[in-house]
């Protein structure tokens, strides 16, 4: 890979980016690595950006063609406007992003994602079995179903936030960015936590906001239907490897705080033909925030290995 330079605390593998015209809008993709070596697709979560993986391409042994778009809305791609932003896009985007990264080639890629990345990657790897080699999701297995009695009431709330434009959370300095990085996450080092808020910024007025567009955080009007996210599960035929932070006290446990109940998680298991679930200690979430050393080696070890 490209020589390193030293950075927050780590040697810092240097991107590059590229722009494409994406089904009518212009996404930002990011790459490390020479073109022609084994390609890894990294896809962010919600309200994040392709520099949140920063720190575990640090930390990659091998040499990789990392290739990591910000899906639409998010960090340096266009902002869609209109009144929202629908999920299957993301399967369509990501469809059209391996179209133009591998070219007449069809052979079946590698897909990491985090949160709302990983959610994206498993039903996709559904959607189209034969495209998806494997998949490492990181602390991503759905919503909580929601019943079809909230449906009124739902779109009334979407109804009237179409009438204000959601402003962005604006901030005086990049050190607030980082104090606010670090209150959500406090196992964040100060060095990555102010790497982050630098390469996560834009300009905002006077201050700065976290890169992306905030109608991201509207109600959506359409429910979550668990449902129809198992059917996609249970047609992968690539190998899946879904990696969780620990149960310990004071661990950042997604599954708890949005309300997936172990029932659910269980049939959700039972969904895949080929799946391995890890817990890593000393985490939350952000797994490749706080240990992207080890989420580096799983990765890694999943896709050379004992993987696809």
């Amino acid at each position: 890979m490209a020589a390193r330079v030293l950075c927050y605390d780590a040697a810092m593998e240097i991107s590059r980016s590229r722009f494409a015209d994406v089904r009518g809008l212009r996404l930002h993709l990011r790459e490390w690595g020479e073109e022609g070596l084994p390609r890894l697709y990294l896809l962010h979560g919600w309200m994040d950006a392709s520099p949140s993986f920063q720190f575990v391409v640090d930390a990659l042994a091998h040499d990789w063609h990392v290739i990591a778009p910000d899906w639409r809305g998010f960090g340096r791609s266009a902002w869609c406007g209109g009144d929202g932003y629908w999920f299957p896009d993301y399967f369509a985007d990501l469809d059209a992003i391996l179209r133009l990264c591998e070219g007449n080639d069809d052979a079946p890629v590698r897909l990491v994602g985090h949160s709302m990345g990983g959610n994206v990657a498993l039903m996709y790897a559904g959607i189209r079995p034969a495209r998806v080699a494997g998949v490492l999701a990181l602390d991503a297995f759905g919503l909580p179903d929601r019943p079809a009695a909230e449906a009124p009431g739902r779109y009334q709330k979407w109804l009237a936030s179409l009438t204000v434009r959601p402003r962005p959370r604006a901030y005086p300095s990049h050190d607030a960015i980082a104090a606010r990085l670090r209150q959500d996450n406090p196992r964040l080092s100060s060095a990555r936590a102010t790497w982050l808020a630098h390469a996560l910024a834009e300009a905002e007025g006077e201050g700065w906001r976290i890169a992306g567009d905030p109608a991201h955080r509207r109600v959506n009007p359409v429910l979550y239907r668990r449902a129809e996210a198992q059917a996609c599960w249970q047609r992968i035929t690539a190998p899946v490897l879904v990696v969780e932070p620990g149960a310990e006290p004071g661990t950042d446990h997604l599954r708890a705080r949005i309300g997936i109940s172990d029932a659910d998680h269980a049939a959700a298991l039972a969904c895949f033909g080929a799946l391995r679930l890890l817990t890593l200690a000393d985490a939350g979430h952000n797994l490749h925030h706080d240990q992207p050393e080890q989420i580096a080696g799983i990765i890694e070890a999943f896709f050379l290995s004992d993987g696809p």
